[in-house]
Order: structure tokens, then C-alpha cells, then sequence
């Protein structure tokens, strides 16, 4: 293993998955690691745990939020800069942001093997991430179920962690598809998004309604009903602007999009126009915005969204 580490980024869910799997391999190699959450760091505790061992044994120091570290503790990680111990590992694990820089850009002089842990926003990046995810766990997952479950639980990266490792766990030997993924969500699947954007984008606000009274009822919160939505005008407005006659694998890696999810934006659009599709982002946003507190009733302020939505697709 290299001397040093630096997970940087704000998704937490990355930086577990990254600290996990490096610990895994400091276990491997035996060595005794200490973890130090910057914020409770005494003076001296890094020095301690940095200081030269007798026994020339293997061990490893991880510091966590290392931009709360206190002023008087960055000196002792300074000072081990310049002469590390060839028989430690050093991990830091930073969220990114302009606290803590000065302390960044000096571990960074170092030159440390970095990972980013940024957001993921392309829906090719999270099914990438679910694949791994599969892949850790001892699975091989078809894309359709990798896409499913994508498409079903949004951007929330820990709760596709939990996901995986539930159907990971349940799921019977060989290849988990797209049938898997359902039954073991128990119609989750359906009433976090699919249902409810498909109808709200056809058109149809009967069923629009009824999905997301469903989903609702389910225990799905309203922010990712509208996170599904959003998602889904999103992918209409990208496959609006590129070429009609491309075919959609041509398009996939420019767009960020598989190529099923780029035949289905397809099929949608033929129902919209620009300027409904403007007004329909503008709904979704304001409520986006309703349903994180800023009314009084969310699901009414969905409902409204439903409607206005499906008006404009029918005013063409």
C-alpha cells in the first residue's frame, strides 16, 4: 500500500465504500490501525499515533473530517509530512470544500494516492457504482436490474448500498435480473418513480394520481417522487436537443444515458413541446422545493404539479 491516502468528496456513501475496502487491505497486510475523528483530536494524539514503533511493526492512521481538525493538531500532521514512516499508512478522509485547505493543498503536495468521492450525477455514473456494488458483494447483475434499481431509488447513494446488499444476500445463485430486483422490493420498484413520472409525462393524471397515492402510501417520500420526475424531464430536454436520426448506443456516452433510457425519452417526447416542457421543469421545481419545507402540505403541492404538468403536455 502507498504511505498515503486522501478520500476527498462530499458523497459519504463513496467515501465508506473507499475507506472500507482500504481497510480491508490494511487487515490483510496485518497492520494495527488507529482512527482519529479530526474534530476530537486532542493535542499530541496524532504524534502518539504517529510516532516510530519498536517493533518496526506495520500500522496505519485514519483520520476522519479531516477539515475539522483542530489548528493545533495540523502542525503534528505537517511535521509528519516531510518524514513519514516507511512502515505506516496514513489515510485521510476530507469532504471536500474550502474548510481545511490549506491542510488539503500540503497533503496534496505529497502527492497521495487521491480518491474522489464527488456526487455522482450521470445516470451511467450511479449504474457504474451499483455494478461495483454487485461485484463487492459476490454478484454479478444484469444491466436492465442494474438500470431498474437506479431508476427506482434515485441519487440516494446509501440506500442504493442497502439495496444491493439486501438483494445481494436474498437473491438465489447466478446473474440477479431486472425480476429479482422487483420481487425482492416488493413493488418498491413501481411506486418510487416509474409509475408515477411515466403517467405524469403520458399525459395521464388518473393514473398519475393513483401512483403516487400508491407510492405514498408505500412510505416513499415525496422528495423522491419529484426527484423521479425531475430526472425524467431531465432525460426528455437531452434527447430533445441531439440528433433525431442518430441511433441511441451513438448517443449513449454523449448524453450520459443507456440506450433504453434514450428509446424511451424518445417515445415521450412525441407528446411535448419546448415550451411545455419548460413550463413542466418549472412545476417540478417549485415542487422540489414545496415538499423540502416550504409548504405547509407536500402532497397537495405534488398533486398541483401532476396536474400543471399534464395540462401543459395537453395544451400542445
Amino acid at each position: 500500500m502507498n504511505p498515503f491516502y486522501l478520500i476527498l468528496g462530499s458523497e459519504g456513501a463513496l467515501s465508506d465504500r473507499a475507506l472500507s475496502k482500504l481497510t480491508a487491505q490494511l487487515k490483510e497486510e496485518k497492520a494495527e490501525a488507529t482512527t482519529i475523528f479530526a474534530a476530537d483530536a486532542l493535542l499530541g494524539d496524532i504524534s502518539d499515533a504517529l510516532a516510530p514503533s519498536l517493533f518496526s511493526e506495520r500500522r496505519a492512521l485514519i483520520i476522519k473530517d479531516l477539515q475539522d481538525l483542530p489548528e493545533d493538531s495540523k502542525d503534528e500532521v505537517i511535521r509528519y509530512l516531510s518524514e513519514p514512516d516507511e512502515m505506516t499508512t496514513v489515510i485521510f478522509v476530507h469532504k471536500g470544500g474550502v474548510k481545511g485547505k490549506a491542510l488539503l493543498d500540503a497533503i496534496k503536495k505529497i502527492k497521495p494516492e487521491i480518491i474522489a468521492c464527488e456526487p455522482l450525477k450521470k445516470e451511467a455514473e450511479k449504474e457504474a457504482f451499483v455494478k461495483e456494488l454487485f461485484l463487492d458483494s459476490g454478484r454479478k447483475a444484469s444491466p436492465a436490474a442494474v438500470a431498474a434499481l437506479v431508476g427506482a431509488l434515485g441519487g440516494d447513494m446509501r440506500e442504493l448500498q442497502q439495496a444491493v446488499s439486501q438483494i445481494a444476500l436474498d437473491s438465489p445463485a447466478g446473474s440477479i435480473d431486472e425480476a429479482m430486483v422487483d420481487k425482492f422490493h416488493q413493488g418498491r420498484l413501481q411506486t418510487t418513480g416509474f409509475d408515477v413520472a411515466d403517467a405524469t409525462l403520458d399525459g395521464n393524471l388518473p393514473t398519475a394520481l393513483i401512483s403516487l397515492r400508491s407510492a405514498i402510501e408505500t412510505g416513499i417520500d415525496p422528495v423522491m417522487v419529484t426527484s423521479a420526475i425531475a430526472s425524467a424531464l431531465r432525460s426528455l430536454a437531452k434527447v430533445s436537443g441531439s440528433a433525431s436520426g442518430a441511433k441511441s448506443f451513438e448517443l449513449a456516452g454523449q448524453l450520459g444515458m443507456a440506450p433504453w433510457q434514450i428509446d424511451k425519452a424518445r417515445r415521450q417526447l412525441q407528446g411535448w413541446t419546448p415550451r411545455a416542457l419548460s413550463q413542466a421543469v418549472q412545476a417540478i421545481a417549485l415542487a422540489d422545493a414545496q415538499v423540502k419545507g416550504a409548504a405547509t402540505d407536500p402532497i397537495y403541492a405534488l398533486e398541483k404539479a401532476l396536474a400543471t404538468i399534464t395540462a401543459a403536455r395537453s395544451a400542445r
